[in-house]
């Protein structure tokens, strides 16, 4: 088996187009990529594509991947649907992956489009909760709200689960609350994470959020569920982003190619456990870690799925960045920033570079590839070599439901 390389990125700007398309966003990302790759579509072998609500909103419940590629001209060819709620395009890019390192293509395409923004503001929160167990989440949130009920922690009534965010923001703020009162995380660390970000975010041309916020701007935003202001959550929105990858054979015929190594394709499904079990990233984490014969400490640095601040605050004790309850201190420290010991998020994350569910795994793509290249301009992180990328999709629990990790390595 030898080894994958990522050959080209694109990606559209992330934002709210309610007049655009679904189509149009993917035909945007595709003739991008091709362009970066500098290959054709006919040498395209078989294609990946992630969508997750395209039916939810225009009815498109099947074949979605041939009706986006088969107007740009992919015939004949595998074309292959994933939805994996928020980790559809990093699974996309897992069977991608693996389909070259098995040697049964050498060039294929990995594909995510998402089109959220909608006249009707509830129709784009209420699509969140397809991406849970339907029949026993609302059991489930209640038990989870009883259990938390218990800590020793006030909560402003306001943080009741309620109408006019999508239910992941409660199970968010659920999940900081309980580490709050384990580890004495606090909300100023929170706003630390999502004040780097907003910085971070305006260094990016593709970001939906280019907004400087100071830590205290972020703290004064308007409430969703505490601990979290509107600033420390990740936006609606839509857009696409694509990636190529090929074989080590493949490559050796490419005359202007910069390829970035895949060094480990990891993906996995969340457990039931409690609120103190070992989380699935951990696990999913440390096989990517095996695989590609490096620890946390060698890694340049990560884009983690941050849909809050939380997230990324969790997934850096996760991906072990930090010890278990010091992922703030270390957002606090300046650690994660640009110019920091390992810098996070700096296309601007979930939270500033934006979450079109399907597209999200591989936008984190882009950018860790863009930085390995040395093509990120001014949020270019020197002599990066290593890069990891986390993405969660949906809850079973108290824990995603499915856990990408990717690493990918300079040449």
């Amino acid at each position: 088996m030898s080894d994958v390389y990522v050959i080209g990125v694109g990606m559209t700007k992330f934002g709210k187009f309610l007049e655009g398309s679904v189509k149009a966003l993917a035909a945007e990302a595709v003739g991008a990529v091709l362009k970066d790759a500098g290959v054709k579509k006919n040498d395209i072998q078989a294609a990946y594509v992630s969508n997750s609500f395209w039916g939810m909103f225009s009815e498109q419940h099947s074949i979605r991947g041939q009706v986006l590629l088969h107007p740009l001209g992919f015939e004949e060819i595998p074309i292959i649907n994933t939805e994996n709620a928020c980790a559809g395009a990093s699974t996309a890019l897992h069977l991608a992956w693996t389909a070259v390192k098995a040697g049964l293509y050498d060039c294929v395409l990995a594909l995510g489009v998402e089109k959220i923004s909608h006249q009707d503001k509830m129709l784009s929160f209420r699509s969140y909760a397809t991406c849970l167990d339907v029949e026993e989440f609302p059991q489930k949130i209640g038990q989870m709200m009883e259990e938390l009920s218990k800590l020793e922690l006030e909560i402003p009534e306001e943080s009741q689960p309620g109408q006019g965010r999508s239910i992941f923001m409660d199970l968010y703020a659920m999940g900081a609350r309980w580490h709050m009162a384990r580890y004495g995380s606090t909300q100023r660390q929170l706003a630390a994470i999502a004040a780097k970000n907003h910085e971070h975010g305006c260094l990016n041309p593709y970001a939906q959020i280019r907004i400087k916020m100071t830590l205290e701007e972020v703290l004064n935003d308007r409430p969703v569920a505490y601990p979290f202001t509107r600033a420390m959550c990740s936006p609606v929105g839509d857009g696409a982003a694509a990636a190529i990858i090929c074989s080590a054979d493949y490559l050796k015929h490419l005359k202007e190619a910069r390829p970035v190594r895949i060094a480990a394709s990891v993906l996995g499904t969340g457990r039931a456990r409690d609120l103190d079990g070992e989380h699935i990233g951990k696990t999913v984490a440390a096989k990517a870690y095996q695989s590609a014969s490096v620890g946390p400490e060698d890694i340049d640095l990560a884009e983690l799925h941050d849909a809050t601040a939380f997230g990324e605050l969790l997934q850096s004790e996760v991906m072990g960045f930090c010890p278990e309850g010091e992922g703030g201190l270390l957002a606090e420290s300046g650690a994660t920033r640009l110019g920091g010991r390992i810098p996070i998020n700096t296309s601007g994350g979930l939270e500033c570079r934006g979450h079109p569910i399907g597209a999200s795994g591989l936008a984190q793509v882009y950018e860790v590839v863009t930085q390995l290249r040395g093509e990120a301009g001014e949020r270019q992180v020197e002599g990066a070599r290593w890069a990891l990328t986390e993405n969660g999709g949906g809850f079973l629990g108290v824990e995603e439901a499915v856990a990408a990790v990717h690493i990918f390595a300079r040449q």
